[in-house]
């Protein structure tokens, strides 16, 4: 073939690949990019879909207290698409604006048609008028972002601040703006403030990612749910959330509405009753605040119901509705060690003494709850002492001692050698009973499970460790790689004051629909019965009467806790912990009262802080009293609370709670309790007074981190920051007649 003949071939070849590159290209565009536009040149009516999200359910405390609902809320959307199709009608060619794009990792310049100057052209110059007034600053970032991503499925959210005279104004003067939409929609507000915050949750608004390929498909116009992404508003988000609503309007061909010719109203979510009464849950938030980094829960022994569930410090979750800014979010953020998002309360933290109590109940399981150990002051592990208070302190030796002297006056060596004699496995097995390394399945995201060494997971996770006696001995006592719940101390408390009934805790009590369908039954869920399980009943007692001991006999480690009228049993803990790299005690009480037919369980847990008598002792003596008021029939406070912000100030050795606020608390009239009447008394710990307030700690015991690592949270919605340019009005019009 002739190289002059195979030249043109080519330049024919060429300009055929070309004309059908550039044929691909127009047809891309008028079919697919300006589809919309050509549509609306075509005479007729046609029909447009729009989806409406549901209305959130919402959660009330046992007694119908409303602590989440929906308020009104006025709110101008923008379709873009509409907007952009009415400009082209009256103006040509469209305004472009010049972007960078990173193609194949080169950055390109690109023009595209600019959404802002259309809407500044048709839209905002009408609402800047004086008359009107209705021009807000925007983020004109935000609105070329949304047009890029959505079109006009999804509304572009201008303004939901609206007043009702502003939302009149809007509505008077709809049908003159194309593509401008006013809706009154339900807007969550939590009427309490901060008030049970790491219970109920917070949301966040819906996403791109949240629209289904089928939903693209279906919907010509998309608003979509917000969604739960803390606390029970995660967990119960889909029972929460009502059923979507769908209309369908006939528009003519230049956009403007003919009729709706279906509707389908979005309907209501399912109420969620929770176990919490708003009451004692006050009572609880506030006693909680006289410390700077605290946990409590509080559950009804004999159905696991959780009643009160605080952590300090906390937040608001009105902040986050409808979206917060980055500079708040930031500094809720600022402080790890604070970390306000934290619930604690199912956070995992060292123990302690306070596991001296399960340690007693896998001893009693093994038939060794009679048996008696002998205190020479320390117990030695190779080359590891593991010491006794009374030894650290007076080199004090507690002698031989049955199981309920060594709960009142929580002998280390006592527990070390119990939990040797019957051996890890045993220990492993009767923690397990109980909860420990394990989590609770309470209602609520984020649950740790704690660690249990010796555990099947443990092992897992350390693969060369064994389990010496000196780490049995650690978990006896509560140190080492040992770590559990608040919720999984007070629900194995419950569990000894009940007489053995281990109950799952709930946070949720019931879930209703709207048309009266029970979506969650009212049921507490027996777990274990440890008398069932190998507990004998004397055994059972024992323990019991050893806590009770604790507090009610001299030599207790839990004297602070004792009530006029009222007998409560309690067992305290002192872990030695690093904190904010300093050496540290984290300070724990749990109980439960009356002593006969118990109704309450507690645990409260008070971080960088003595002794667990000292601290936590007039912290849970302050909310029993208040309880116990409150079914005496006197009426405990409720109202609106702010968040706190925590610190991380050390409590070196006690609290000390006036009779003015002891006072005020059994009369009803705390709002709020007043720090000022509080006495923090900060000695050294080597000069603690033995007994009642219980320094219990140990020497040289391995000290683990007394600040948990708080869970990632999800993203919330953030408010798009104002920029510049949608800063300015535009120039004011009069809208073009239509």
């Amino acid at each position: 073939m002739e190289p002059s003949y195979r030249l043109r071939l080519y330049l024919l070849t060429t300009m055929v690949v070309m004309g059908f590159g550039v044929l691909l290209t127009r047809l891309h565009e008028f079919q697919i990019e300006r589809r919309d536009e050509f549509l609306q040149l075509v005479p007729g009516n046609r029909t447009e879909t729009v989806r409406e999200p549901g209305i959130r359910g919402e959660i009330v405390d046992r007694n119908g207290i409303t602590l989440a609902r929906n308020n009104r809320q006025y709110e101008v959307t923008f379709n873009l698409d509409e907007i952009r199709l009415a400009y082209l009608q009256q103006r040509e060619p469209p305004p472009k604006i010049q972007r960078l794009k990173n193609v194949a990792g080169m950055t390109r310049k690109s023009s595209e048609k600019d959404i802002v100057a259309m809407v500044q052209a048709t839209t905002l110059s009408v609402l800047a008028q004086p008359e009107l007034n209705l021009f807000r600053k925007y983020s004109t970032r935000d609105m070329r972002t949304h047009f890029l991503t959505h079109g006009g499925l999804v509304p572009f959210s201008y303004s939901r601040d609206l007043t009702y005279e502003e939302f009149a104004r809007f509505a008077e003067h709809n049908l003159d703006l194309p593509g401008v939409y006013v809706n009154l929609r339900p807007q969550r507000e939590y009427p309490y403030g901060a008030l049970a915050c790491h219970v109920i949750g917070y949301l966040k608004q819906w996403e791109k990612g949240d629209v289904s390929e089928r939903d693209t498909r279906k919907f010509d116009h998309y608003i979509g749910d917000e969604k739960g992404i803390a606390g029970v508003e995660a967990t119960m988000d889909d029972i929460l959330r009502g059923p979507e609503g769908e209309k369908s309007i006939i528009k003519d061909e230049k956009g403007r509405t003919v009729r709706m010719s279906s509707y389908t109203k979005p309907s209501i979510g399912a109420r969620v009753q929770l176990t919490l009464d708003a009451r004692a849950q006050y009572l609880l938030e506030n006693t909680l605040r006289l410390a700077g980094r605290a946990a409590g829960v509080v559950m009804d022994v004999n159905t696991g119901e959780v009643l009160a569930m605080a952590s300090v410090p906390n937040y608001d979750p009105n902040h986050f509705i409808p979206s917060i800014s980055k500079e708040n979010f930031d500094a809720y953020n600022k402080n790890a060690i604070v970390a306000p998002f934290l619930n604690r309360n199912i956070a995992a933290f060292t123990p302690g003494s306070t596991m001296k109590i399960p340690t007693a109940i896998a001893g009693a399981l093994e038939g060794m709850a009679s048996r008696s150990f002998s205190c020479d002051g320390y117990v030695t592990y190779g080359n590891k002492q593991v010491g006794c208070w009374i030894w650290n302190q007076k080199k004090g030796r507690h002698g031989s001692l049955n199981l309920e002297r060594a709960i009142q006056q929580s002998c280390n060596p006592y527990f070390n050698k119990l939990a040797n004699t019957i051996g890890w496995r045993a220990m492993v097995n009767g923690c397990q009973l109980v909860g420990f390394g394990k989590k609770t399945n309470i209602q609520l995201p984020n649950e740790s499970p704690g660690i249990l060494p010796g555990s099947r997971t443990w092992r897992s996770n350390n693969p060369s460790a064994s389990m010496t006696p000196a780490l049995t001995a650690f978990l006896s006592i509560g140190q080492g790689d040992t770590m559990v719940t608040p919720l999984q101390m007070c629900a194995m408390t419950a569990a000894i004051a009940n007489g053995g009934n281990y109950f799952q805790p709930r946070i949720v009590k019931s879930a209703v629909t709207s048309d009266g369908k029970f979506l969650i039954e009212d049921k507490p869920k027996l777990e274990v019965d440890l008398i069932e399980a190998g507990v004998k009943k004397n055994d059972m007692e024992r323990i019991r009467k050893g806590m009770w001991m604790a507090v009610n006999q001299a030599g207790g480690t839990a004297g602070s806790l004792k009530l006029p009228g009222i007998e409560a049993a309690a067992k305290t803990g002192t872990a030695q912990t690093v904190d904010n790299g300093k050496k540290s005690n984290n300070s724990w009480m749990i109980s439960f009262a009356p002593y006969e037919n118990p109704k309450y369980a507690m645990c409260i847990l008070v971080q960088n802080a003595g002794s667990g008598g000292g601290v936590c002792g007039p912290l849970t003596n302050l909310v029993y009293r208040g309880l116990f008021a409150q079914d005496r029939g006197v009426r405990l406070p409720l109202q609106a609370l702010t968040e706190v912000k925590g610190n991380t100030n050390r409590i070196e050795k006690s609290i000390d709670i006036s009779p003015e606020m002891i006072a005020a608390v059994e009369a009803g009239d705390t709002s709020p309790i007043d720090p000022a009447q509080l006495t923090i008394d900060s000695p050294s710990t080597s000069d603690a007074v033995l007994g009642e307030t219980g320094n219990e700690i140990g020497a040289d015991l391995p000290a683990a981190s007394s600040t948990p690592v708080a869970p990632e949270m999800p993203r919330p919605t953030f408010t798009p920051e104002i920029d510049e340019e949608g800063s300015v009005a535009p120039t004011p019009v009069a809208p073009s007649p239509r």
